[in-house]
């Protein structure tokens, strides 16, 4: 017995000189050597993935992710997640395609579409909160494995392909203050990615929360400016009006407008569904991703949609720099430039920087993070299931750091061609993986009612229900049978251009390739999982509807006590 104690003594002061802390009395080398030490342990596998990464690995699940999103980081990626070159950019050219009038037109359209897929997609991802990657297994496990397949992959090499061309963007943006050698400031721009990302998702989070605060406080600055300078109160224009509703005109090109601002409006509202992705690293995913989609509303009315509403009335849709390239295209740079203010274009100009490295930002996480999970569901190689303690996807994660070195490309006299055909793989991808998550929560909801399940076991429930999502399905068809038109037939253009069809239609013939290829090599000809066979037991959280009542009682208790301005927060947010 006295032998044991003295071996267990032992291994007690073998273990605690082996692990030096930095906040262990000792040497400034000893601390050093920790710290080291530490740092070099947290790229090895998690400690729990030899236990639990077989299980893992056949059903999309991970419990080795760290749970360090909190409420407030989803907050602001919410709000300013996807504010990038469609929004602050890309709107000039649409404007200047399809007026004021079809501009507005369709966002609105666009954006009553994204609100019922935003719906969709939280029920889901409350759900299935352990997922990684999780939007882009649900039709693997809901629908068909083709479709997942297919979906998953074209979305993750959007992600892949996201990362280069916004360093790209933000070097072309820098030209608009200097004429220096853009493969520098791509350089650059990629350390300070990479920096982030290292530190997993809480520097992804800590870095988007800095970078939407920014774009979110941008954004009302010109809303509130934009108004004061269409009533004569700051420029050299004076009252403006609807001065540019009638000059040139409401509606340019036709109907053919209204459909080319779907493409840039789909475009815009890239990324709004990243949320979701990081359900899996959320502290309390039902608590943050309910509050999220409750508030997406108004990112959707108050930045988007009157932010467009402001440049409809500053920018007349004839203006020249509306052909320009980069951020002098920006409609938001052009509405305070053109009518005499300084300054704030500049402002601006820095807002649109960091808008598009958030971008690059949240594709370095995104792409790592969904290859993780296509390697999880036996669609990738295995390697790509590797976690450090840190709960960073390493091998994905430099695979996605590869990808991004296509940036230095940015000299290079091809780059147009290149990153053409880049954006073109990634073109269509973001309406594919919308419709994904509808089509899956419409068998979700018909498998639920087949087995004869209670929606009182679910999270949260869409408030736009099961015909919510039917709605967004067709509306997305619709959408992408105006882009195929507008495609095949560019506006201001006559007859068929193939260049411009391929350019933008590439990610469809990729995700046929994808779906039939594994309807081949698996001999699996099924259209989708019958309701009544969809596994609704494995993977999904499920919630005791008498606790849930509980709870939200509590809570409603809790607030008829609080002061009113919280119970008045807590009714719109």
């Amino acid at each position: 017995m006295q032998d044991m104690t003295s071996s267990i003594s032992s291994s007690k002061k073998d273990e605690s000189y082996v692990k030096v802390s930095p906040n262990t009395v000792g040497s400034g080398d000893e601390r050093r050597t920790g710290i080291m030490r530490g740092f070099i342990d947290s790229f090895r596998r998690g400690r729990d993935v030899d236990l639990m990464c077989k299980a893992d690995a056949e059903d999309g699940t991970t419990a080795k992710m760290k749970k360090t999103i909190k409420t407030r980081h989803l907050l602001m990626i919410t709000l300013g997640t996807g504010i990038g070159t469609g929004l602050l950019v890309g709107n000039g050219s649409a404007l200047a395609k399809a007026g004021p009038a079809g501009l507005i037109l369709g966002y609105v359209v666009s954006s009553a579409m994204l609100y019922l897929i935003v719906e969709a997609a939280g029920e889901l991802g409350i759900c299935y909160s352990g997922m990684t990657g999780n939007y882009t297994a649900y039709s693997s496990l809901l629908v068909d494995p083709a479709m997942g397949f297919s979906v998953s992959w074209v979305y993750c090499i959007q992600w892949m392909t996201v990362f280069p061309l916004q360093l790209v963007t933000a070097a072309m943006i820098i030209q608009y203050w200097t004429d220096i050698n853009p493969d520098i400031f791509v350089a650059i721009i990629y350390a300070v990615i990479v920096f982030i990302n290292l530190f997993g998702a809480k520097g992804y989070a800590e870095a988007e929360f800095f970078f939407n605060l920014c774009k979110v406080l941008m954004i009302i600055g010109f809303v509130i400016l934009g108004v004061v300078i269409n009533c004569g109160g700051a420029g050299t224009s004076g009252y403006i009006g609807d001065k540019y509703w009638h000059e040139p005109r409401p509606f340019m090109n036709g109907f053919k407008g209204l459909c080319f601002v779907f493409c840039y409006a789909a475009f815009a509202y890239g990324g709004i569904e990243v949320m979701v992705l990081s359900a899996s690293e959320q502290e309390n995913p039902r608590k943050s991703i309910s509050s999220a989609c409750k508030k997406v509303i108004y990112r959707i009315v108050l930045i988007y949609l009157l932010t467009t509403v402001i440049v409809c009335f500053l920018v007349p849709a004839d203006h020249p720099s509306l052909a320009s390239e980069g951020s002098r295209a920006s409609p938001l740079v052009i509405a305070v430039s053109f009518h005499g203010v300084k300054i704030v274009p500049h402002i601006i100009n820095a807002v649109i920087l960091i808008a598009v490295v958030s971008v690059g930002n949240s594709s370095l996480y995104s792409a790592p993070r969904l290859l993780l999970s296509l390697a999880e569901q036996g669609y990738a190689p295995k390697i790509f299931t590797y976690i450090d303690r840190q709960g960073r996807p390493l091998p994905a994660f430099f695979v996605a750091m590869v990808f991004g070195l296509l940036a230095f490309l940015a000299a290079s006299p091809a780059q147009d061609d290149v990153f053409g055909w880049l954006l073109a793989i990634s073109g269509l991808s973001q309406m594919f993986i919308w419709m994904s998550i509808c089509i899956s929560h419409i068998r979700f909801r018909d498998a639920m009612k087949a087995q004869g399940r209670s929606m009182g076991e679910v999270g949260y429930k869409a408030r736009t229900g099961y015909w919510g999502s039917w709605i967004a399905v067709v509306t997305a068809f619709l959408i992408l049978i105006a882009q195929f038109w507008v495609a095949i037939s560019p506006v201001e253009t006559k007859g068929v251009d193939a260049r411009s069809f391929f350019q933008s239609y590439l990610a469809f013939p990729i995700l046929l390739l994808a779906y039939f290829g594994y309807k081949i090599y698996h001999k699996d000809w099924r259209i989708c999982i019958p309701a009544s066979e969809v596994d609704l037991i494995s993977h999904r959280q499920v919630f005791d509807e008498d606790e849930l009542k509980q709870e939200d009682l509590e809570w409603k208790l809790k607030l008829k006590s609080s002061p009113i301005w919280v119970r008045i927060y807590h009714f719109w947010c």
